[in-house]
């Protein structure tokens, strides 16, 4: 992997030199340097003081051993991972990913990734990952709650509200957050509410967090599709997974007037013509913790199911790619353009290859990158705190509002800023560059730290 920028290729070489074999950091620090050319050109001090090599350091890397005993009585072994990456605007904060494939290198680009998007909510927030390579998916309550008070036993400390707030990811709902934050109580015999945030409604949670994410990604796309005079009306859309973020995306979208007509989950994607069901849909994933393929039997009314099918491959107007990273490859892209898109929206975190990106870019597709669409769910989590902080509880109404302006916010400072460095309509430039400025800014402000 090469960068794009002459000028930061050497530093990019050394990084990628430093980090072997995290192919995904490296992904995630090629998007960001290629982008930062024109910054450096204007403010050649930051290059001179060491702040892009220090913004691409994390600040403190944990990796610690996670035992636990399953239902038969065996005992397990997992791997457990936070990475605190910056905290030059605040405490550090991001989720925790319980998968399989959760490695360092996976919470690093993760990490790494939450630096910038949490700048660009214009909160007080740093950013850091975590997670780790234990899978719930099939695991009983009760070995889920043994995984999660055993991962809190060696995270509670290096976190607190002042220092590293969690929150969830892949793998991790409202009830492992439950199961961590009553561990955390119990070992630090404190009620530290602001310690993790997706918290339920009667133990500190806020309105709108299981949403937000899903939501916020809508507000986004909604500012975009206005930037050219276009709205959701009669817009066919498409959403890749079936999660909390997936879900939520397609609750908005309907709300706005698109016609959400496909989604997903790892066994095969399910079309409905007919527009998906959105409360039968919750019903099979949010209480049965099922899987797509039910929907069908029971929606009827000619919805299908495509065992292993590929949803990009499905004619839409606006595709949110809402599963995981480097899922909508160059080959998707393509079939997504030639299928009329005008949108892609990154409901998850780097779902587009970097091919993807430069397919939709090249036909001048609109393009929302991650650590932009995608912020909706940490501004909320920072909503959270605020509320926890202040003992308050704001209704689902008020709290909507302030992330309906937030994202709107996130919108317009990536339109200005790739303006200002003449890149117009360049998101992927506008959210690199603004994120970047805010946390160097700081940084420099804190002296060499």
């Amino acid at each position: 992997m090469t960068l794009t920028d002459e000028k930061l290729a050497p530093i990019f070489a050394d990084l990628v030199n430093r980090n072997q074999g995290e192919v995904e950091f490296h992904q995630a620090l090629n998007e960001v340097l290629s982008s930062l050319g024109r910054v450096i050109g204007k403010h050649p001090d930051y290059a001179e003081k060491g702040l892009i090599e220090r913004i691409c350091e994390p600040e403190r890397q944990i990796m610690f051993r996670v035992p636990w005993v399953d239902d038969a009585g065996q005992v397990q072994i997992n791997r457990g991972f936070r990475v605190e990456f910056n905290s030059a605007l605040g405490p550090f904060k991001g989720g925790l990913r319980f998968h399989p494939s959760v490695t360092l290198g996976i919470v690093k680009f993760l990490g790494f990734e939450q630096v910038f998007k949490n700048a660009l909510t214009g909160m007080p927030i740093g950013g850091g990952k975590g997670g780790a390579d234990f899978d719930p998916k099939g695991r009983s309550e009760m070995e889920v709650m043994r995984f999660c008070q055993s991962y809190m036993t060696e995270l509670y400390r290096h976190i607190g509200e002042y220092t590293d707030v969690p929150a969830g990811d892949i793998g991790v709902g409202q009830r492992e957050i439950g199961f961590m934050f009553g561990q955390y109580k119990r070992i630090t015999n404190r009620y530290e509410s602001g310690v993790l945030t997706g918290k339920g409604l009667t133990w500190g949670g806020s309105r709108v967090r299981k949403e937000a994410t899903g939501y916020g990604a809508v507000y986004f796309i909604r500012e975009m599709l206005k930037s050219r005079g276009e709205d959701f009306a009669g817009k066919r859309v498409v959403v890749s997974g079936s999660g909390n973020v997936a879900i939520y995306a397609m609750e908005k979208a309907a709300e706005f007037g698109g016609k959400v007509v496909a989604c997903s989950d790892s066994d095969g994607v399910i079309y409905d013509e007919g527009g998906i069901d959105l409360e039968l849909l919750k019903e099979i994933k949010e209480v049965r913790r099922g899987r797509v393929e039910k929907y069908v039997a029971l929606r009827g009314n000619g919805a299908h199911f495509v065992k292993n099918g590929c949803i990009w491959d499905a004619e839409c107007d606006i595709a949110i790619p809402a599963a995981t990273q480097n899922e909508l490859t160059g080959r998707d892209a393509r079939a997504l353009v030639k299928n009329g898109v005008v949108a892609v929206g990154e409901g998850a975190n780097m779902p587009c290859t970097p091919e993807a990106v430069r397919v939709f870019m090249d036909a001048n597709i609109l393009f929302g990158p991650g650590k932009a669409t995608n912020a909706g769910g940490v501004a909320t989590s920072a909503l959270e705190m605020q509320q926890n902080a202040s003992r308050d509880s704001w209704t689902f109404e008020k709290t909507e509002d302030r992330l309906a302006a937030i994202m709107i916010a996130i919108h317009d400072r990536c339109a200005s800023t790739a303006d200002e460095y003449g890149l117009p309509g360049n998101y992927v430039a506008g959210a690199n560059i603004a994120g970047f400025l805010r946390v160097a800014e700081a940084m420099d402000a804190l002296g060499v730290v």
